[in-house]
Order: structure tokens, then C-alpha cells, then sequence
């Protein structure tokens, strides 16, 4: 007999009568994806509350985390991911549910994760048709507009593409050959970022650490002058439209897409059209991939077959860029997402999103209802508010 929505996320009750939620953290199973989306010490934080976490065995191992480490901690580890989609009220995951898991997703079951549904429609499908309770770590969002579960890892993946253009500008890695700091007499590379938000920011500075010329294109102008005040001497901040772009893209060697619009499909700021503009060996990374990307001829890859290359023009769409760097990008990211975890934990899903707007915002999809207009808009489906959903549920 299926269960209640209520039952699904309270787990199992105690003889003492108190709520203790089952909390499942399955191996992630993307193509190089070696995050965890929980440490020990969030292990312990949870069990202390007395909840119980199980996990499946060899899930931390790409980060340096042992079973050993986790059973220390108080969790109970698994070999049978199905177990644990079977047993858990919430699942804790790194990267969106992959189509081998979407049949283990469970009605009225809370899924914590980066979600991305934007930019495929398929899994917006599937996770509707599950009746989950999914909640996006990329739209958590704190009244002042900062993306708290999402800035860690856009600081890394912000770090990590102005040394993977560097790598790819190499002719032995199929770029134009030019390095990206100046030596005597040779200009240096000329490093074109579309976003000045984390990501953007980020990367501007790395790119014009290691010496290039940078110019970062963003809209808002508050930002331009925050990013003005805060960049080195080597970056131009310029307003974001299509007629300075067009120009900048005639002497870039890199170009960095970091654009997003929380839970949104991102806008297309360069068409295929405007790569005739770039030299050929130019690179592109497009950060924002999962969520569409910015750069009309961008697509997803994988760390296992990470470029391609478009009218001569190469092009670096890993979905997952953080995973290159597994044990920093897991803590940094379970420092950030642990506590809205022990809220849903000690709360319930529904009562934690009323008393925490920040976490409401995150709601992607209630029991077959789409519930960000972001993905409503994507593909042109029915939008419930939340407040409206969640009426007479907590």
C-alpha cells in the first residue's frame, strides 16, 4: 500500500513517538561526478537530532571520505542504491536525477540537489510524474538575491575556467597557441567574460592573475561599479549588448560564459552566427551549460570527452566542472546546504519551507506541480505558486 505524503518524508516513528526521518545519500553516478552531497560531521549533526542517515557504500569515496568515516559518524551504509531510494524521506544528492533513477523516485519523497530543470525538459517530466517534493540547490535564494548553495560551487567552477582556457589555448590541446600571460614584446590573451556575478567574478580575476587581458560584460550597473572597484587594472568592465560584444569577440581567445537567472533557462548572448567573428583556436567555456548556456552552439559534455569544436572554434561544456576538484567543492558545498538538510529533518519539508522563505524559494516541484516559474516558463507549462501548494499542509 503506498503511503501518505506525510508518511514519505517523516520516515519511520519511534516508540518514544518522535518523527525520525530517514535521510538517503546515493553514489552519484554522473560520468566523473565525485562529490557527496554530506560529510560526517553533517552525518553526526543529523543523527545527534536523532535521525538516520544511510548511504550507499563507496559514495564519498571520490572525495576522500571512507565508509569507515561514515559509520563512525553514526550512518548505516548500503549496497543497493534502490534501498536507499526505497527507505529514504529525503534524498540528499549532488547532480539531478539521472533517467536509471527516475523510477526510484517516490511520491511525496523530498529530493535535495542541483536540479536544473530548465534546461531539460525530459527530467522536468519525470519528476512530475513522480509526485516528488523537489528542491534545487541553484534556487535557494536569501532576500538579498545571493544564492547561497550555489555561490560555492560558482566560485570553483569561476576559478577553474580561466585555467581550463589556459590549457586549451595550448596548439597541443587544439587552441591558437597563445599564453595567457604576457611575455616582452607579445600581447598577452584577451579574455572575454559575460556575467559579472560569482562565476563571472571569479573568473575575471584568475584569467587576469595569470596576466590577461580581461573584459567582463554585465548589465546591472550597480555591479559594474562594484566590479569596477574590486578587479585589477588588466579588466574593462563593459555594458552587456550585442553590438560590443560582436566587437570584443573579434580579438578574444577565451571566452567565458557566465550568465544565469536562477532556475531559468539562461539567455543566448552569442549565436552561432557571431562565432564568425573569433579567430579560429579561440575557446569557448560555457559555465552556465547546465542551464542552458549563454552560447548558442554550446551542449553538455562530460570530463571523459570534455571538448568539440564548432566553425573552427573550440568548445568546453562540462556540466559538472567542480567535480574536477571533489573533496574541496564537497565540503565547501555541504557547509552551505547542511543546514537547510536539518531543517527539512527536524521541521518536515512543508513546515521547513513556511518558517524559511529562502528554502520555499528553492521549490521547484510539488507533487506533480511545477512551482518556479522558471521552469513553468521553459516549457510553457502550468505554474502553481508555492504559497498556493503548500495552503493547509503544515
Amino acid at each position: 500500500m503506498d503511503k501518505t505524503p506525510d508518511e514519505c518524508y517523516a520516515g519511520d516513528m519511534s516508540h518514544t513517538e518522535a518523527v525520525v526521518l530517514i535521510v538517503g545519500v546515493p553514489r552519484e553516478i554522473k560520468d566523473n561526478e565525485y562529490r557527496v552531497a554530506i560529510v560526517p560531521a553533517g552525518v553526526t549533526a543529523l543523527v545527534d537530532r536523532g535521525h538516520k542517515v544511510v548511504m550507499e557504500q563507496g559514495a564519498g569515496a571520490g572525495s576522500g571520505v571512507s565508509d569507515e568515516d561514515y559509520a563512525r559518524a553514526g550512518a548505516e551504509i548500503v549496497c543497493d542504491p534502490n534501498e536507499i531510494w526505497s527507505r529514504a524521506g529525503l534524498i540528499l544528492k549532488i547532480k539531478e536525477p539521472l533517467p536509471s533513477e527516475y523510477d526510484l523516485m517516490r511520491y511525496g519523497q523530498t529530493v535535495f540537489t542541483y536540479l536544473h530543470l530548465a534546461s531539460d525538459r525530459i527530467l522536468t517530466e519525470a519528476v512530475l510524474k513522480s509526485g516528488i517534493i523537489a528542491i534545487g540547490y541553484e534556487t535557494v535564494q536569501l532576500p538579498d538575491g545571493s544564492l547561497p548553495c550555489l555561490s560555492p560551487m560558482s566560485e570553483v567552477a569561476g576559478a577553474m575556467s580561466a585555467h581550463i582556457g589556459a590549457y586549451y589555448l595550448s596548439s597541443v590541446h587544439g587552441g591558437r597557441g597563445v599564453l595567457m600571460g604576457a611575455i616582452p614584446g607579445v600581447e598577452p590573451a584577451r579574455v572575454v567574460v559575460l556575467g559579472g556575478g560569482t562565476v563571472g567574478t571569479d573568473a575575471a580575476m584568475k584569467a587576469a592573475g595569470l596576466g590577461a587581458q580581461v573584459t567582463v560584460f554585465e548589465v546591472s550597473a550597480s555591479r559594474m561599479r562594484y566590479l569596477a572597484h574590486v578587479l585589477p587594472k588588466n579588466c574593462t568592465v563593459l555594458y552587456s549588448n550585442r553590438l560590443y560584444i560582436e566587437e570584443a569577440l573579434t580579438c578574444a581567445d577565451l571566452v567565458i560564459g557566465a550568465v544565469l537567472i536562477p532556475g531559468a533557462k539562461t539567455p543566448k548572448l552569442i549565436t552561432r552566427d557571431m562565432l564568425r567573428f573569433m579567430k579560429k583556436g579561440a575557446v569557448i567555456i560555457d559555465v552556465a551549460v547546465d542551464q542552458g548556456g549563454c552560447i548558442e552552439t554550446i551542449h553538455p559534455t562530460t570530463h571523459s570527452n570534455p571538448i568539440y569544436f564548432v566553425d573552427g572554434i573550440l568548445h568546453y561544456g562540462v556540466s559538472n566542472m567542480p567535480s574536477a576538484f571533489p573533496r574541496t567543492s564537497t565540503f565547501a558545498l555541504t557547509n552551505a546546504t547542511l543546514p537547510y538538510a536539518v531543517k527539512i529533518a527536524d521541521l518536515g519539508v512543508e513546515k521547513a519551507m513556511h518558517k524559511d522563505q529562502s528554502l520555499k524559494s528553492g521549490l521547484n516541484a510539488y507533487l506533480g506541480k511545477v512551482t518556479h516559474r522558471g521552469v513553468a516558463d521553459a516549457f510553457d507549462l502550468e505554474y502553481h505558486d508555492p504559497d498556493q501548494a503548500l495552503v493547509g499542509v503544515a
